[in-house]
């Protein structure tokens, strides 16, 4: 076979990328703005893309900052702006910290209130300001660079010649040559994470891109099986990194070893964290946003007082700090059995602050992270074992209400599993039967479930509370859920989060809404909308034929047993009284304020016996596993996942 030209690919690339919508500006915008900028600045127009994809995935934002303070398809960054803008959004009071065990000693009472239950944090060191260095370069106006894609991209081609003028190189069209000066764009400030963040530019250059951005420009990276850089991870111009040991990375990730806080407190208790006595069992992988610039969780976590996690990721580069070994307990879901059971991961971000997105530069070193935990641990790569901090439920009724919501909406859960190499695809060749029946009527070739999956670019969702006008629509991975397939209908009664109000579009609200990648039992279609069975009831999601936002879906569920009128929902899979040895404290199995209903049926997404930690004091010789017989099966109830016991339902195939 003949090798393809660049404009050859290029025109193959073309043909696979969907039109852009409707009214949107000219396709070859910002494809000829790229080409313009590498020709006026000496850069290798790849190198320019690929770099560019990295930060953005050549997305413009709308003109507003990531969670780092960086603008546009280049993410230039003006420290001036704060992280994530300086618009805070409005944010409801209440954590639930780790509740759930009175035996266990934390860091609860020494915490101060900053409006999310977190402690009172130290100042952020404010990042490089690229933005004004770009200004300097192209003698362009800041607000120009933030505002104006073109003019950004123009920005950074200044910045990424400038970077190769300071590390010896020379312009030019070989993109070997770029190895150094793209290290440098990354904002590292050690050889190791530039090296990673380079690595992945150049390995994007090899595979090649091409998507449709958020405003409605299609471009394409030429994908170039040859470009191999001349320099490697020793030759960025930058010093190393501090000697690390950082035991559950792999070997391609630059990760830092910043350990936790693990010491006695006064009167008895200690912090931040507990040690498991032998091998712990790992069943999920938690992803949060900190709510936080990097800087600061990273001081957070060595403070004995506060809670910790296992590894924090930066926005800028990707950069990697872990903090508690995969066999420590940390305290970071708000859920102890969680926390006994899961490795949790901070993201730099926020949830929702002026606009602010998460880079593809984090987003891809935290899927190599988790991709490789799943792999060293045998966690399964899908929605039941990798979790947002907003899944997690409450472990008691007292404590459902004040759960957390991060990563929140804006988090491209599509996009992430992609990169995880698990594609959240849904079952092919089946389509979800048109009846609006209950699940046990339906014909035997339609799905019996639903993948929530809406399409996160064109799924423009109405919030409040995430802007500086209080409210925003931009490209989400959630569906409304609504009491009747109307969006004049109310949203769907959560009785936990409100017990005695109405569900509400807020951004911190998840009580009436799905998430991309979740699994749902169907529950009847008519017109434009779907049915699911949710919190007990049915709900109601918009799903028109054109631009469905759910793919039919196949596994387990489970249903009351027959002669049951309902069953009790649990947040935690604790034993029965009669497995706690004498002196360990019962931990009641306390069912939520939820029922799950006859005729009723929800996903099954894994199988536990019960099980319990105990930890007596500091050290782990203190501690005790307590295991049970009763066994929980984990469903998908609501956003969160609850447990139902075994004992209690029929499991059927989906």
């Amino acid at each position: 076979m003949r090798r393809l030209t660049g404009p050859t690919v290029l025109a193959a690339l073309t043909l696979l990328v969907p039109p852009p919508p409707a009214g949107a500006s000219s396709p070859a915008g910002r494809q000829a703005a790229f080409a313009r900028a590498a020709l006026r600045y000496g850069v290798p127009e790849s190198v320019l893309l690929a770099v560019s994809y990295l930060e953005s995935r050549w997305d413009a934002h709308d003109g507003l900052p990531s969670v780092s303070a960086g603008y546009g398809p280049m993410h230039l960054v003006d420290p001036s702006a704060g992280a994530g803008g300086a618009a805070a959004a409005t944010r409801p009071a209440g954590d639930a910290g780790d509740a759930g065990d009175t035996a266990r000693p934390s860091g609860d009472a020494a915490r101060e209130s900053a409006g999310d239950g977190r402690a009172a944090v130290p100042p952020a060191v404010p990042p490089a300001d690229t933005l004004h260095r770009a200004a300097e370069l192209t003698g362009l106006a800041p607000a120009e660079l933030r505002r104006d894609p073109s003019a950004n991209i123009l920005g950074g081609a200044a910045l990424l010649a400038d970077h190769q003028r300071r590390v010896g190189g020379r312009p030019g069209a070989d993109p070997a040559d770029w190895y150094g000066a793209v290290a440098r764009y990354s904002g590292a400030t050690d050889a190791g994470t530039a090296a990673a963040f380079a690595d992945e530019v150049y390995a994007t250059i090899r595979s090649g891109a091409a998507r449709v951005t958020d405003d409605g420009e299609r471009v394409v990276l030429p994908a170039d099986p040859t470009a191999a850089p001349e320099r490697g991870p020793g030759e960025t111009g930058l010093p190393a990194a501090p000697a690390s040991a950082a035991p559950d990375c792999p070997p391609a990730l630059a990760c830092e070893w910043l350990p936790a806080a693990y010491r006695r407190l006064r009167k008895g208790g200690h912090g931040n964290h507990d040690r498991y006595p032998g091998t712990r069992p790992i069943d999920y992988i938690v992803i949060h946003d900190g709510e936080s610039p990097y800087d600061v969780m990273t001081r957070l976590v060595k403070d004995p007082t506060y809670v910790s996690w296992h590894f924090t990721l930066r926005s800028s580069d990707g950069h990697i700090a872990q903090h508690l070994r995969a066999g420590d307990v940390g305290w970071h879901a708000g859920n102890w059995y969680f926390n006994s059971r899961s490795i949790g991961l901070e993201h730099e971000g926020y949830l929702a602050r002026g606009g602010a997105w998460y880079t593809e530069a984090m987003y891809r070193a935290s899927a190599r992270l988790v991709r490789y935990l799943a792999r060293k641990y045998d966690v399964p790569l899908d929605r039941a074992h990798i979790l947002g901090h907003d899944n997690v439920p409450g472990a008691t009724p007292a404590t459902v209400q004040g759960m957390h919501e991060d990563p929140g909406p804006y988090w491209d859960w599509d996009h992430y599993f992609t990169l995880l190499g698990s594609p959240l695809t849904g079952v092919r060749g089946r389509e979800v039967s048109l009846v609006s029946a209950a699940a046990g009527a339906r014909p035997a070739n339609s799905a019996r479930s639903v993948m929530i999956k809406p399409d996160y670019a064109a799924n423009t969702s109405f919030f409040s509370g995430c802007a500086k006008s209080g409210r925003c629509r931009r490209g989400s991975g959630t569906v409304w859920l609504h009491v009747r397939p109307s969006p004049a209908s109310p949203l769907v009664r959560d009785i936990g989060k409100h017990p005695t109000g109405a569900s509400t579009y807020s951004v911190y609200d998840h009580a009436g809404r799905a998430s991309t990648g979740q699994r749902y039992a169907f529950a009847g279609r008519r017109g434009d909308w779907t049915a699911i069975w949710y919190l007990g009831q049915r709900a109601w999601f918009y799903d028109p034929a054109g631009a469905r936002r759910s793919v039919p879906a196949a596994g387990p569920l489970v249903t009351p047993r027959p002669g049951l009128t309902s069953v009790k929902v649990y947040g935690r899979a604790y034993p029965e009284a009669s497995a706690y040895p004498p002196g360990i404290p019962v931990q009641q199995p306390a069912p939520l304020q939820y029922t799950l209903p006859a005729g009723q049926f929800y996903s099954l997404g894994l199988t536990r016996r019960a099980s319990y930690l105990h930890t007596g004091g500091f050290s782990p010789a203190s501690h005790r596993v307590v295991a049970g017989r009763t066994r929980y099966h984990q469903i998908q109830f609501g956003h969160r996942v609850m447990f139902v016991k075994a004992e209690d339902v029929t499991v059927v195939p989906g």
